[in-house]
């Protein structure tokens, strides 16, 4: 996904955005009108923030209610990140129901390798976002997951690209991708938490 463009609150491209990752200091604290309701860096940053409890706390249930009917929720293939899921093997490209099943698994203890459950803290930064014409909203950001089970310490990091949109005056995911900075699944293994 491109980096989203960083837009003023007037509407102009904030200078720099294009040539860097790093979010311009003249658009810290900017924000972008949708025509129903005001979406600016708190609202996406609360909902991320949010988001991340859910799964910390295991609300499995609650954290599904973050996702339209038809969203996506996919981790791309460590050698193939920027590939779309029709060309590359993705280690996870669930749509809702599949993503219902999987987090109905979890919850039941049917997921052998989340059997006791991990115990995981996230932390999510540099959060940039972009409103397109369309009323959706793209967000990047980074992230960080510590996961301890059975005593052993994993740490997973990448970015998140996400499109966000607005149902019934509350933000979802249309789609939710994790990709994954790390050259190999070791000592991890796997990926049995959700990213």
């Amino acid at each position: 996904m491109p980096l989203p463009v960083i837009r003023a609150a007037n509407g102009t491209p904030c200078p720099g955005a294009s040539r860097s990752r790093a979010q311009p200091a003249c658009c810290l604290n900017t924000e972008l009108r949708n025509t129903m309701h005001d979406i600016n860096r708190e609202v996406i940053e609360t909902f991320l923030y949010r988001e991340a409890d859910l799964l910390d706390r295991w609300q499995l249930n609650e954290w599904l209610t973050l996702f339209t009917r038809d969203a996506y929720y996919q981790v791309p293939p460590l050698d193939a990140r920027e590939l779309p899921p029709e060309q590359a093997l993705y280690l996870v490209d669930d749509n809702y129901e599949r993503l219902n099943s999987r987090i109905k698994q979890l919850l039941k203890g049917n997921a052998h390798a989340e059997s006791p459950v991990s115990r995981t803290r996230r932390a999510v930064t540099n959060v940039m976002f972009a409103l397109q014409p369309n009323g959706e909203v793209q967000v990047r950001a980074n992230f960080i997951i510590h996961r301890v089970r059975r005593e052993l310490l994993d740490v997973y990091m990448g970015r998140y690209d996400h499109i966000l949109v607005q149902t019934d005056g509350k933000l979802q995911f249309r789609m939710r991708k994790a990709v994954l900075d790390l050259e190999a699944l070791r000592p991890q293994g796997k990926v049995s938490i959700i990213i």
